[in-house]
């Protein structure tokens, strides 16, 4: 039978009330019920504090993170307003800590009480009081000490008021997020410090400092630019930028729509181009904008509009050749933009882009007459930012070029019209059963192809000494024919990240032919230095393979020992003397291990291809940093380094190294 529902009527509508609004629904206001939507309910406390010290009231602010997740922030302003409120006929706690869509930032009748404010919804203040376990209230003002308490969204006692003796007014809010309402609220360290540099960039000379709680004390640390973004584009440029930083600003009055009211926007932008270091950040009334909105739009436009047009004034475009895009430009641009308006239309109340029209729009016209201006004083600069951005575009273009050439050669199954040259196949189709042979030479082709086990064993040579990995660029790579041919074969794809490249090619370890891939090269040094330049390519590449432990050297003996009628193998000196022990005094012949092409059938299948008596070594780095910082070491560009390695443990290695 069908499931009976609740009849649905009148009587069927019901309304969230008081702190249940935030309580029961916290991520329509914060975003998220999580640690995201923890971490914005701290910053509307913090807003607050920063439209304060913005309007010059107060020039530091003190956040201090508690060990048992509660959180406080004191500032130096006028104070909150909690006393009685004739008009409203009310107290103004009731207004600021309980009412949703109050505050001082609505109240026009005696002129504009924030003129940019951060904190513009009205919701911030309230709704993290409705979402803590509690909130203590300091407020100083007047001459008075105000104290309130609230738990659960709940007032706790009533407003308290005494004298104070304390010259300086302020507030200062403690509350702890309410596991009830946040799923997380273990807000990590590197969220403050994060927020309140961003911050300190876009208030000038504004103070912050953060203390935060350990075992033995408060460990604190400031952050303040006493010049703002002009400070920090200076810091983040360094020494080695291409062009000197350049600082804009200015104020314009406009509309989004006809019908709409006149609002007023401050622009401040700071920027730099350098061929070391790129950035962009989008500010609006001190909010961190991540997915920019109307100042991205604005530079987007501004910058190609007015960089192109210097390219084809002083024609530094190649015949037929094509526009620049925004990603050539951003590839050396250094860029912070702080704008502030008396009215913005947020994307949402997380404030993490804004939609108005006219910011858009002016935003663009100032960029662009500032970058006229500056090209036209500072021609020197100009042509230095032209010819980075041309470098930039057509490096995109080849890299792009290589990226489908890639794609190209490595598409599709190994058939008669994808063929790689000397690939020796197995029979069986069974992924999970089939193993690959990388191997050192055509001499090496031919004993293992004769030892192999046809059905479920392949075999790929790899002819001479291949490419250093680490050293080559990604162009250079991609045009070695034996490097293809193994790529082609593992099947899965090429997993590469670079600067102009997010993917050169996609990776789908699904696509894998392989459960094995097994490097099989000679027991001397050549054959190490193969094997090396192998698992080189390999981790530069693929490094998936070897993180989920597709990647396996083959051991070849060192030795071969006979006595009488019978063979031992032994792959170390300490094998090799074990091995002598055993035979005593009996007669028996040791000789060193041929290379791999000179070894009979029998031998190689026992010794290296057998899965029941063969040695495989898997290729399981515990830790890829430091696995990382040895290829570069050994194989990378930093010959210092080397060096230093060398001199300091070559000693160990002098038995088997080839010198004499």
């Amino acid at each position: 039978m069908p499931k009976k529902t609740q009849e649905y009527g009148n009587e069927s509508i019901s309304q969230l009330k008081g702190a249940d609004r935030v309580r029961k629904r916290p991520a329509v206001i914060f975003g998220s019920d999580g640690i995201v939507g923890c971490q914005h309910s701290i910053f509307e406390i913090l807003s607050n504090a920063i439209d304060e010290a913005r309007e010059g009231h107060g020039d530091t602010i003190i956040i201090t993170r508690y060990r048992d997740h509660s959180v406080e922030v004191e500032d130096f302003g006028r104070g909150i307003p909690v006393d009685y409120n004739p008009r409203e006929k009310r107290f103004n706690w009731e207004l600021v800590f309980c009412e949703l869509y109050a505050g001082g930032k609505y109240n026009t009748n005696d002129g504009e009480s924030y003129e940019y404010s951060l904190g513009l919804n009205g919701l911030g203040l309230c709704a993290t009081q409705y979402s803590s376990e509690y909130m203590d209230v300091e407020i100083y003002r007047d001459g008075s000490k105000y104290t309130l308490r609230f738990e659960k969204g709940k007032i706790v006692g009533e407003l308290h008021k005494e004298p104070t003796s304390r010259k300086k007014t302020g507030t200062k809010i403690r509350w702890k997020p309410d596991l009830e309402v946040f799923t997380d609220i273990n807000v990590p360290l590197e969220y403050y410090t994060d927020v309140l540099k961003r911050q300190a960039v876009v208030n000038d000379g504004t103070r912050f400092v953060l203390r935060d709680q350990r075992e033995k004390g408060f460990e604190e640390s400031e952050f303040v630019y006493q010049n703002g973004i002009v400070d920090y584009v200076n810091e983040l440029a360094g020494e080695e930028a291409l062009t000197p930083v350049q600082f804009w600003t200015g104020e314009r009055r406009g509309r989004d729509r006809e019908d709409k009211p006149e609002y007023k926007v401050k622009l401040q932008v700071a920027a730099c181009f350098s061929n070391r270091f790129k950035l962009i950040e989008y500010y609006h009334n001190s909010s961190f904008l991540e997915h920019g909105g109307s100042p991205e739009k604005a530079v987007k436009s501004a910058f190609v509009s007015m960089i192109d047009s210097y390219l084809k004034q002083n024609n530094k475009y190649l015949k037929n050749e094509g526009k620049i895009t925004f990603q050539d430009v951003e590839d050396c641009l250094i860029l912070v933009s702080s704008s502030f308006s008396t009215q913005t239309s947020y994307e949402n109340q997380t404030k993490k882009a804004i939609t108005n029209k006219f910011i858009a729009e002016t935003m663009t016209e100032f960029l662009k007459h500032n970058l006229e201006v500056y090209f036209i004083e500072n021609p020197e600069d100009a042509a230095k930012i032209a010819e980075q951005v041309l470098i930039n575009k057509r490096s995109r273009e080849n890299a792009e070029k290589t990226r489908l050439n890639l794609k190209k050669k490595l598409a599709g199954g190994l058939d008669i019209a994808n063929r790689v040259q000397k690939f020796v196949d197995c029979r069986s189709k069974d992924t999970t059963r089939r193993e690959i042979y990388i191997v050192e030479g055509d001499s090496a082709l031919g004993s293992v192809k004769l030892s192999r086990d046809s059905e479920f064993q392949a075999i790929i040579p790899v002819r001479g000494k291949i490419l250093n990995c680490l050293k080559a660029d990604y162009d250079k790579i991609f045009k070695n024919d034996i490097i293809i041919d193994i790529l082609k074969v593992l099947g899965c794809g090429v997993e590469v990240k670079s600067k102009s490249n997010k993917d050169i090619a996609s990776f789908d370890l699904a696509g894998l032919r392989w459960s094995k891939v097994v490097i099989c090269t000679d027991a001397d040094v050549d054959g190490y230095q193969i094997r090396t330049l192998i698992l080189t390519m390999l981790y530069r590449l693929v490094p998936t393979l070897i993180e989920e432990g597709y990647v396996y050297i083959a051991e070849s003996p060192l030795y071969e020992i006979t006595s009488r009628d019978r063979t031992w193998f032994a792959y170390s000196e300490a094998e090799k003397a074990a091995c002598l022990a055993e035979i005593g005094s009996a007669k028996y012949k040791v000789q060193r291990s041929k290379g791999l092409g000179e070894n009979d059938p029998d031998m190689m299948w026992l010794t290296t291809m057998n899965p029941e008596t063969r040695r495989l070594i898997a290729v399981k780095p515990d830790d890829m940093a430091a696995t990382a910082q040895m290829f570069d070491v050994m194989l990378g560009d930093n010959l210092a380094a080397r060096k230093e390695f060398i001199a300091e443990f070559g000693h160990l290695y002098l038995d088997v190294a080839d010198v004499s």
